[in-house]
């Protein structure tokens, strides 16, 4: 989880440096022309040179990621270009809460068994209720679950942990099928701007009676643009999803290994 949040910390402070970068740019040539006017006082010309000389410089300097981005979005038609960003919205939010959510169900399972076989042994089932009660996380649910059984016999506790452990699961898995929708969605969008992209262009030339470069270019362009998007959208949430199913594996794993040898301990405290 905290590298996760380094590196969007770091993506964020790499955008931002960016943009005032460019802002910085912008900045030194009003400025610059500021300082020109002011020193050649009634001498527009030399003032005039000097702001050309320095807009010039300024179109030449690299333009950020920032602004490349957000022109191409503006070139593939805002409209049909927001819907996929739409998609990209809520895939990520979706991703970074089952992240949170996932990162915090994570719970050291070997070190809450030896606290919880210890209670038993010092203080028996209510003493080890206590322990899984002031412990978060669902393998601490389940075994919550099986103390609660105790009474009625190991074949119950078993019954209760599997029938719980389902429940578990579930949650766990909550709102990932959102994001594999959002990943079939991104692609599908942009080819669909794709087909809008070359109905616009065969338009186009019907207009204008000519097939030339010039008349088609604007209509394939979006084409192009959109079905770029939408697959940098699905790519990105498909990294997200993957490392989240395997996160869900983990923690399902884990809660199977950590419910048997919780049996196991159950089974022999009571031959005690």
């Amino acid at each position: 989880m905290r590298k996760f949040i380094a590196l969007l910390s770091l993506v964020m402070l790499i955008s931002v440096g960016l943009s005032n970068y460019t802002y910085a740019q912008d900045y030194v040539a009003e400025d610059t022309t500021a300082i020109a006017e002011t020193i050649a006082g009634d001498s527009t010309t030399v003032a005039e040179e000097i702001a050309e000389k320095v807009a010039e410089v300024a179109t030449e300097a690299p333009t950020s990621f920032h602004q490349i981005l957000k022109e191409k979005f503006i070139e593939g038609g805002p409209g049909f270009m927001g819907i996929v960003l739409l998609a990209l919205i809520f895939g990520l939010a979706i991703s970074i809460e089952r992240i949170i959510y996932l990162s915090m169900a994570s719970i050291n399972t070997k070190k809450l068994l030896k606290n919880v076989e210890e209670a038993l042994n010092s203080g028996g089932i209510d003493n080890a209720k206590e322990v899984v009660r002031n412990t978060k996380g669902p393998v601490a649910s389940i075994f919550g679950e099986g103390l609660n059984r105790y009474d009625d016999g190991l074949g119950e506790v078993e019954k209760a942990i599997i029938a719980y452990g389902s429940v578990v699961t579930g949650r766990l898995e909550s709102g990932v099928s959102w994001i594999s929708l959002f990943i079939a969605l991104a692609p599908m969008l942009g080819f669909m701007g794709t087909v809008i992209g070359m109905i616009k262009a065969f338009d186009d030339i019907a207009a204008a009676g000519d097939i030339s470069p010039t008349v088609v270019a604007d209509g394939i362009k979006v084409a192009l643009l959109t079905t770029v998007f939408g697959l940098i959208v699905a790519i990105i949430l498909q990294i997200f999803y993957n490392y989240i199913i395997s996160k869900i594996e983990n923690l399902v794993n884990d809660m199977e290994d950590s419910s048997i040898a919780f049996i196991d301990v159950l089974n022999q405290f009571s031959k005690k």
